[in-house]
């Protein structure tokens, strides 16, 4: 696979505050959907550019029939299409967010521009550890090949989690959410194209705290008490670095996670 050139990536605009804010949203969403609550509780704290990421919304490229690969979205990409971005707009300082897969995104910001980031915040951020599913499934060309092949055939995917559901091997609500970010083809296109194409932007947590820490960036982490997704023992190695202040657990499964964080926000950034 080669490097895919800086490519155009879609935004919305949201809220009118004098502060600066760019978001990454999770698997199966785009911008807008995700980051409404943080519309509703910080439109006159931050302008929000929530972007549409590769294979999402707006940004879609690509077809749902093709399971044969993507090109790589690298952190040298990633750095040029941002720096692209903060030309464009005028923008000197900026706050970074992300949730789940949104998280790697936010992860790479931060790591190319944290002289220029004030506040970060991390919601069920994928990229801090990575599951052993996650790296079989994308890092070798055989395991690769097979999970296209699971995606076309979705049936025999389907059986076997329901079978260990019903074992209690699998818990009924990440079932639950595997068959809704699965149930169609575009779904499944998109989940695998990400899982794919994103497998190069992985971090050593210590050195890029290092670095946050250097830049006195402001990060907060926030876990789900509930979330079978990407459970607190997912992020201990950034957590147990994190002032007790800047960690939260709150009482919510995945899917509620940005709302309750940016309620928790509002009274964090006002105060």
């Amino acid at each position: 696979m080669n490097e895919l050139p800086p490519t155009f990536l879609h935004h919305h605009k949201l809220g009118h505050g004098p502060n600066i804010l760019l978001a990454f949203h999770g698997v199966g969403q785009d911008g807008l959907n995700c980051f409404q609550p943080f519309t509703e509780n910080l439109s006159d704290y931050y302008t929000i550019y929530a972007f549409d990421l590769f294979f999402h919304g707006k940004s879609l490229k690509g077809s749902p029939a093709d399971f044969s690969g993507h090109e790589l979205i690298t952190k040298a990409i990633w750095t040029q299409i941002i720096q692209e971005f903060l030309v464009k707009e005028n923008i000197s300082r900026f706050d970074v967010a992300g949730f789940s897969m949104g998280g790697r995104f936010t992860l790479a910001t931060l790591e190319a521009f944290h002289e220029r980031i004030n506040h970060a915040f991390l919601i069920a951020p994928d990229g801090v550890s990575e599951h052993p599913l996650y790296t079989l499934a994308s890092r070798f060309a055989p395991t690769r090949k097979l999970f296209g092949w699971l995606m076309r055939h979705p049936y025999i995917l389907f059986k076997s989690a329901g079978a260990l559901q019903k074992a209690g091997l699998v818990h009924s609500s990440l079932y639950r959410f595997t068959k809704h970010v699965l149930n169609t083809p575009e779904k499944r296109w998109s989940i695998y194209s990400s899982w794919v194409a994103f497998r190069k932007l992985h971090f050593h947590i210590p050195s890029l705290y290092k670095t946050i820490e250097g830049g006195n960036i402001k990060l907060y982490l926030f876990i789900g008490k509930y979330d079978k997704l990407l459970p607190p023992s997912a992020v201990t190695e950034l957590s147990a670095l994190l002032p007790p202040d800047r960690y939260f657990i709150l009482q919510s499964g995945h899917a509620l996670l940005v709302e309750k964080s940016a309620a928790l926000l509002r009274s964090i950034l006002k105060n």
